[in-house]
């Protein structure tokens, strides 16, 4: 399916509203759209470059909306702080398991979508807990696990929201053209 116009304006929306929607105050620990966004980008979208573009822009979009919040002193979250690169390397990682997406499928997304936010809460955890990030646990076996523990509460915002947001992304786009792949006309 070639990109048109008003696919890209859907996509610079869906952009958009996955940041803004990120940064709402009081909204579930972990329930945001962009693991969600990474497996539709590697699943539907031709040129890998622009499937990667998806949720990277958007995490990056939400990091600024939240680091001018932050400097307004408006909230305590920081829009760029150590071994956040981490984290943009993880979402470039759930694109890639959208790549084995190879039928949109509830068997096939329902599973990537349980995949993903459990690679990204192991691997994420893993990073705070070697970096000295979060409640700064020991490097110690115990300590991992006391990291893993913290950070329970956003793995299950991970799972209900990645679960959510790709039944709206791939049942949506799914409804509207079947299995057939975005590409990017070059002009």
């Amino acid at each position: 399916m070639k990109l048109n116009k008003s696919l890209i304006v859907s996509f610079v929306l869906l952009i958009v509203v996955a940041a803004v929607y990120r940064i709402i105050p009081s909204r579930p620990f972990g329930f945001a759209p962009q693991i969600a966004m990474a497996l539709f980008g590697g699943a539907l979208i031709k040129d890998r470059k622009w499937a990667f573009a998806l949720p990277i822009f958007s995490m990056f979009l939400s990091d600024l909306l939240y680091h001018a919040l932050y400097k307004a002193g408006i909230t305590t979250t920081a829009g760029f702080y150590n071994g956040q690169l981490m984290n943009y390397f993880l979402f470039a990682l759930m694109v890639v398991i959208g790549f084995y997406i190879k039928k949109i499928n509830v068997l096939q997304v329902g599973l990537a979508s349980l995949v993903a936010p459990t690679v990204f809460f192991l691997l994420s955890n893993f990073g705070v807990w070697l970096f000295g990030g979060g409640w700064g646990h020991p490097k110690t076996f115990e300590g991992l696990l006391l990291t893993y523990k913290d950070g329970i509460p956003f793995f299950q915002g991970g799972i209900y929201s990645t679960l959510f947001f790709s039944l709206i992304l791939f049942g949506g786009y799914y409804l509207l053209n079947g299995n057939k792949k975005i590409e990017f006309a070059h002009s």
